[in-house]
This record gives structure tokens, C-alpha cells and sequence, in this order.
């Protein structure tokens, strides 16, 4: 007999667990003064990353000639 598989149900999907996750951000930023400025600088890094990214990809786009192995499973 095998034991019973640790299946791990977020009761959260979808549009409900976006709403949670604003919800929570928002209540620790209230609460947390500290939160707040690293929430601020975590912001900042990924908008600043993204934004970099984008460029790069605009003005370097992938050439299908830079991709090596275009069938990676063999279909």
C-alpha cells in the first residue's frame, strides 16, 4: 500500500488569488514601515531589469540563425 500523496490545494485562483495577494502586499506595507522601503527598492530592481531586457531585445532581436537546437525534444 502506498502512502497518500502530499497534494498541496491552494483554495486561491485565478482573479480571487490575485485580489489576496494585493490584499496582503497592502496590509504589510500598512503595518510594516521597514516593508515599505524594501517593497520600494525591490520595485525599483525589477522595473529598472525590465526595462533593460525590453530594450535589449528591441534593438537585438533573436535571428533564427542564433538558435541552435531548434527541436529540443526531437518533434
Amino acid at each position: 500500500m502506498q502512502p497518500p500523496a502530499a497534494e498541496h490545494k491552494n483554495p486561491f485562483k485565478g482573479r480571487l488569488g490575485l485580489i489576496v495577494a494585493v490584499v496582503v502586499v497592502l496590509a504589510l506595507l500598512i503595518a510594516l514601515p521597514a516593508y515599505r522601503w524594501f517593497f520600494l527598492i525591490s520595485a525599483g530592481i525589477g522595473i529598472g531589469v525590465a526595462l533593460v531586457l525590453f530594450l535589449w531585445h528591441r534593438y537585438k532581436p533573436i535571428k533564427e540563425s542564433n538558435v541552435e537546437n531548434k527541436r529540443p525534444l526531437g518533434l
